[in-house]
């Protein structure tokens, strides 16, 4: 059996090396020839899976993607073909509602403010906007969901209009698949009209794509209204993302919001599952098994948390300042956005760290361990 894998997805000789031969391939730059004799083949939301692709592929059985969206593969086209796909969704949702959190901690201590009191607008509550959710939740804040498909498939959360996050939230988080028709396209969704109307001193966040938001109006709105804060880990034009936009964001990152290693992990194991499932066999291995020891695994805090000691604390899972120098120092050569992407290995969650309770937790005015729980923590 042969499997072509994206050279990027982790663990799969881990998973799949038993169950056949492995060859690692350039998603980005995939071509037919190379997938005409495969059996199985693994990708990212960078390779386009349709007829162009793989109709000589005549041996092809499975195509999975360790990924939540499916706009990069023609779904129809493979069930013409009798082609099993899967995909992995919520495999990085906790990676991405972490991102957004940690973003706005960051955010705050540079511009000498508290994310505590804000209104968070969350905009698309599928896996990553739920998981963002309950980051934001977990620290007290009150949050404010947009999802006009999930309010008419009969979610029974609490939904509000897109104007209304416009008018009441400190912060937009922006979470949806990109769509391009429809009643609820999310194409351009914040195009000029939209950009215009954000409230002074906005942060907005975009962890999904870059197509949500029209780059070329933002960086118009932006070079006028540097009172409104962007973090931007996503692009128009991908992996070229416009120089301009990346100079005026305050955090700027090569899609990665969903790159912990668990996340990670967690995609490629899922499509393990699924092929195992398919071809009636025992799932041989556990994902625990896959992941290293954090360094930081344990640690003991004493005393209040504040604010600047839990960023702190987020700093030793994931610290966005480094992936922000690194991103503004590549971004602009030819390989450098996949470059970093597929360098990114070092990243946990914060599931990765024990937090031992020392006697001080008693005292008043201590750290609050149930939220410290809900936000991940073990």
């Amino acid at each position: 059996m042969k499997i072509i894998a994206d050279e990027n997805m982790p663990y799969v000789d881990a998973l799949f090396g038993y169950l056949g031969k492995v060859e690692y391939v350039n998603g980005r730059t995939l071509t037919p020839k190379q997938v005409e004799d495969a059996d199985v083949l693994l990708v990212r939301s960078v390779t386009k899976v349709n007829a162009a692709l793989i109709k000589n592929a005549d041996k092809l059985k499975f195509v999975g993607s360790a990924t939540i969206g499916t706009d990069h593969i023609d779904v129809d086209y493979l069930s013409l073909r009798n082609i099993y796909f899967t995909n992995a969704p919520g495999c990085n949702a906790t990676a991405v509602g972490e991102y957004a959190f940690i973003a706005m901690l960051e955010l705050a201590q540079r511009f000498g403010e508290s994310l505590a009191g804000k209104v968070v607008g969350i905009v698309g509550a599928g896996n990553t906007g739920t998981a963002a959710a309950k980051c934001m939740q977990a620290y007290g804040l009150k949050v404010l969901l947009c999802d006009p498909i999930k309010a008419l498939q009969g979610d029974t959360r609490e939904f509000v209009s897109l104007d209304t996050i416009i008018e009441q939230a400190d912060i937009i988080s922006l979470h949806v698949p990109i769509t391009k028709d429809g009643d609820h396209k999310t194409w351009y969704l914040f195009d000029e009209a939209r950009l215009n109307q954000l409230k002074p001193n906005t942060w907005l966040l975009n962890c999904c794509r870059g197509e949500v938001i029209d780059n070329r109006a933002l960086i118009k709105f932006k070079q006028q209204r540097d009172d409104v804060k962007l973090v931007l880990d996503v692009w128009e034009g991908e992996p070229n993302p416009m120089a301009e936009l990346v100079a005026l964001a305050e955090f700027a990152t090569p899609h990665i919001a969903g790159y912990s290693l668990e996340g990670k992990a967690r995609g490629t194991f899922m499509l393990y599952q699924k092929w195992c499932e398919l071809l009636d066999f025992p799932v041989k291995k556990s994902l625990e098994s896959l992941l290293p020891t954090f360094q930081f695994n344990q640690i003991v805090s004493q005393g209040d948390l504040t604010e600047s000691q839990l960023l702190k604390l987020s700093r030793l899972v994931y610290d966005l300042r480094d992936d922000d120098f690194r991103f503004r120092g590549c971004f602009s050569t030819a390989t450098g956005f996949d470059l970093m992407r597929k360098n990114h290995t070092y990243r946990r969650e914060y599931s990765a760290i024990s937090l031992t309770q020392s006697v001080d937790y008693l005292s008043d005015g201590a750290i609050n361990p149930p939220m410290l729980s809900a936000l991940g923590f073990n």
